[in-house]
């Protein structure tokens, strides 16, 4: 992959606390943070802030399900869409989201069946982060993939590599140079020539 479409994930405070705002934020998102879209967690305007962004210029993704900055409002980190009205819901926020011009939808922590059932019926293509393995892509937060907390993980996480304790280790081997002495070394210092030392020395 020569290049990755990077989406910027924007704060719920940049388009829920102020609504009229939400353009001008997510035109920050790509003129000074560099993104390509812009991704909004469901919230109760969600829908029409997204068609003003979009209608703005800026491509928007959507998020149903879980949604981790606002996750107290829902019971904590819990699976969402679980009963059939809950799920309905789901499906039908997916649905107006992509009726409001949403390039694609991810579903985050919703049983494996409903994600196949929005991904059937979505006309863009659907991201899973715990919906099972029926969407059209999939992803997982980078520390957590790699194993950089030690910590409880959600069912969903498959961690590939536990760097946490290779990374103390490593902390640890550069804390006893440092207090031993042997690091910074001359192979990790730069130098300067004696004449421009003494003319230093004279002039100082």
């Amino acid at each position: 992959m020569k290049q990755a479409l990077v989406i910027g994930d924007m704060p719920y405070e940049a388009v829920q606390k102020d609504v009229a705002a939400s353009v001008k934020n997510a035109r920050r998102f790509v003129d000074e943070g560099g993104c390509e879209a812009v991704k909004l967690e469901w919230f109760e305007q969600a829908v029409a802030v997204s068609k003003e962004i979009i209608r703005a210029g800026v491509p928007v993704m959507g998020h149903v399900g879980l949604t981790p900055q606002t996750a107290d409002q829902q019971g904590g980190f819990k699976v969402q869409g679980k009963n059939a009205e809950a799920a309905k819901k789901i499906l039908a926020a997916a649905l107006a989201l992509e009726s409001a011009g949403c390039f694609c939808v991810l579903m985050e922590c919703v049983p494996d069946r409903l994600a196949a059932l929005i991904t059937q019926k979505l006309g863009v293509p659907t991201i899973g982060i715990g919906a099972g393995p029926s969407c059209d892509g999939q992803v997982l937060v980078t520390h957590d993939l790699l194993g950089l907390f030690d910590r409880r993980l959600p069912k969903f996480v498959k961690k590939y590599e536990t760097l946490l304790s290779r990374m103390e280790e490593a902390f640890g081997r550069f804390r006893e140079d440092v207090d031993k002495g042997r690091f910074p070394d001359k192979d990790h210092s730069y130098s300067m020539s004696e004449e421009e030392l003494r003319r230093l020395e004279h002039e100082s």
